[in-house]
């Protein structure tokens, strides 16, 4: 695929890039009638870089000859700018081409392009909003038929390949999205020839400095590598022969890695590149899968392998067909990644989903699950953003496998929790988990897999909804689940809670409430008065008029015991018609600000507990009196403290005692370690200070004790 890039880079008319495609597909009178038809429809038109428009089309349908895509593929390739920029219809291209090569064209054309005048500036929120329309449009476009992808994804390639005559802001804007969309899938397509190149051409636009870098080491430093790549391949080939390999057996490749991997590597260890170890890799292809077992004896006999750096993709396959066996051997002064693998699996490393259109054979085919998956999630999510940070997390990562006690396989990704692992085997298994072994050991939910771990999922007779766990599962569809069950458990509660606020308010039964709503026709949309201060407000008035009837037995009581009035506190905001003295957190829950919460009047005092607390659904059900809650906008200043305490008994007891005595809420806290044995112990905490001076507190603080450190968690430079 590089030297084909190439070459496509080099071809600026339309007569050689017809040339170039029948180098890679057989002339057909279908393929020689859509490129005249595209000749024509664009003629007079002309990319950013002078040449003609038509140029675009036909090396698209290179890069698709290339991986073996058929005439339809082709056809669709050479006609969906057609379709896009001409007054060509889809039903003319239909009558013209066929049902197959019109549903791909469809296809093509529903996925958004992003045109110059549409790009968000690079800073803009806009560009999530963007990537992610783009990215759904790909996504519908292509559960149909996967082969839109593919057609897309070397269109993009091509585009990458003729940015420089863009303005700066466009190239680094398209290269994000290639980043963050393109490359990702091709990445699950199992297209590794055009995933790398997609990321290494976005790193060069994206982030130019560190691209600039990685690039003047390796020239400066080629030769050196190259020597030491061709000195450790000879002995490798040597070793073989003698083990009784023959030539024409095996093949062995070599390279230096990719920039934009040495990159993530860079950032994912926080290391220079001088510090890299592994800058080279080589590649032996062998003819059968044995052989891929022969060849890693011989290479584990002569090099001392890096044992953590193992991996066996052969016996394991990725989901997207990869297979591979993975080692990283030491070598005098140098460490080389080996990659082992067949013919067959070479095609399916560098192809995908592709292999099987161009070779009519070779390696597994790509599992597609995640089409199906991240579909079913556009469904639920409604947020575009929020479907968009669960599908990047589907889309690109690296993975590890695991098994069920029954030796089933299952693909994560590298960071996935058992949760994960028991949402994947399927949503009832995690909606209803309750313990876990990992390995037959007892461990947490949230306890994060290795690679070939064995996981059993005990669940409940009931469904647990873990809303705060959210943030700690890895999988789009651990996520999306848990979103979609709370999200749902919390409109039940709420619709369960306002009717017992309007109870209270109106100190009657809720069988009455429920029976007013009804003749006001807002029972389905009541839920909202427990999240609407101003909603709650507007009902309350509308129901006064059906507690007036009840005020003709009862003559001297007023209208206006109804008026709800707001109530402010030093977190809490409450809405009700009784006094409320003061507000407490109950003990078993610990909402934060943001959670969803609900109060419980008990005397004057009001009681706030988390929506899904087990307590809290407890009291409801005991009809303990509720009145509205939620948090006040201003949050209390956060400032972060490093306190040295004396270390003996009491010490800390008694500063927390008088930080209580100021008034001051402690959020958070973490213990340190002693400086030396039986002196001063450090404390981290993150403290409130609601309503107070901070220059006041912190020289309370120190006049007393020796504070370490004192800041805003705000602060600029953290």
């Amino acid at each position: 695929m590089e030297e084909l890039v190439e070459v496509v880079k080099e071809c600026q008319q339309a007569e050689k890039a017809v040339e170039l495609l029948y180098k890679y597909i057989k002339r057909t009178p279908n393929i020689e009638k859509a490129i005249a038809f595209t000749i024509e429809k664009h003629q007079g038109q002309y990319r950013k870089s002078g040449e003609d428009y038509v140029v675009h089309p036909i090396l698209v349908c290179v890069f698709v000859a290339y991986l073996g895509g058929d005439e339809s593929m082709i056809i669709a390739g050479l006609l969906h700018d057609v379709v896009e920029d001409t007054s060509c219809s889809t039903e003319e291209v239909k009558a013209m081409f066929g049902e197959e090569v019109g549903h791909l064209v469809d296809g093509l054309t529903k996925i958004m392009e992003i045109r110059d005048v549409e790009l968000a500036p690079s800073s803009s929120n806009d560009k999530l909003v963007a990537s992610a329309l783009t990215f759904r449009k790909m996504l519908i476009a292509s559960i149909r038929d996967v082969r839109v992808l593919v057609v897309k994804l070397c269109d993009r390639l091509h585009n990458m390949l003729t940015l420089e005559a863009l303005d700066p802001l466009k190239q680094r804007r398209i290269s994000e999205e290639t980043l963050v969309v393109y490359a990702p899938i091709a990445h699950r397509l199992g297209i590794s020839s055009i995933k790398n190149i997609l990321e290494d051409l976005s790193f060069f636009y994206v982030m130019p400095n560190e691209y600039n870098k990685i690039d003047t080491y390796i020239k400066e430093h080629g030769q050196q590598l190259q020597l030491r790549l061709n000195h450790f391949i000879s002995k490798i080939k040597n070793h073989m022969l003698k083990e009784g390999f023959i030539e024409s057996d095996f093949t062995i490749q070599k390279r230096i890695k990719h920039y934009y991997s040495i990159y993530l590597k860079m950032q994912r260890k926080g290391v220079s590149i001088e510090e890299i170890l592994d800058l080279l890799a080589i590649r032996i292809i062998v003819r059968t899968p044995i052989d891929c077992y022969r060849a890693l004896g011989i290479v584990h006999q002569h090099f001392n392998p890096l044992i953590s750096r193992f991996k066996d993709y052969v016996a394991i396959p990725k989901e997207n067909g990869y297979q591979t066996i993975h080692t990283t051997v030491f070598d005098e002064k140098s460490i080389i990644e080996s990659q082992i693998r067949t013919y067959d699996m070479n095609k399916t490393a560098e192809y995908g989903v592709a292999a099987h259109w161009k070779y009519k054979s070779g390696g597994l085919n790509p599992k597609l699950d995640w089409l199906n998956d991240l579909n079913e999630q556009n469904e639920e999510i409604e947020n575009i953003e929020d479907f968009y940070a669960i599908a990047k997390d589907n889309l690109y990562s690296e993975d590890i496998a695991v098994f069920s006690p029954k030796g089933d396989i299952f693909t994560l990704p590298r960071g996935a929790t058992v949760l994960d692992f028991a949402y994947e085997v399927h949503t009832e298994v995690g909606t209803y988990a309750d313990e876990a072994f990992v390995n037959k050991q007892k461990v947490p939910l949230l306890a994060e897999l290795k690679n070939g771990d064995i996981v059993k999922v005990i669940t409940s007779k009931e469904p647990k909804y873990r809303c705060s766990w959210v943030n700690s599962v890895k999988t789009g569809k651990a996520k999306s689940t848990i979103q979609s069950n709370c999200r749902q458990k919390i409109k039940d509660i709420n619709h369960k809670a306002a009717i017992k606020i309007l109870s209270y308010v109106f100190g009657t039964s809720e069988n009455k409430i429920l029976i007013w709503l009804e003749k006001e026709n807002i029972t389905k949309k009541i839920f909202r008065a427990t999240i609407d201060s101003i909603y709650l407000q507007d009902v309350a008035n509308m129901l006064k008029e059906h507690a007036s009837h009840d005020m003709l037995l009862f003559p001297l009581l007023k209208k206006d015991r109804y008026a709800i009035k707001k109530q402010k506190f030093e977190n809490i905001v409450i809405y009700a018609n009784h006094h409320i003295s003061n507000v407490y957190f109950d003990y078993c829950c610990h909402p934060k600000r943001g959670d969803d919460i609900v109060g419980f009047k008990k005397g004057n005092d009001v009681f706030v507990h988390h929506k899904l607390c087990e307590r809290a659904a407890t009291l409801m059900d005991e009809n303990e009196n509720m009145v509205f809650v939620k948090w006040t906008k201003e949050a209390p200043d956060r400032y972060k403290l490093i306190v040295s305490l004396e270390n003996k008994k009491g010490s800390l007891a008694s500063f927390l005692l008088y930080l209580a005595k100021m008034e001051i809420n402690l959020v958070t806290i973490e213990l340190g370690k002693a400086e030396d044995e039986g002196h001063a112990d450090y404390f981290e905490m993150i403290l409130e200070l609601p309503d107070k001076n901070v220059n006041s507190v912190r020289d309370n603080l120190k006049s007393k004790y020796r504070i370490i450190q004192f800041v805003s968690v705000t602060d600029a430079y953290k």
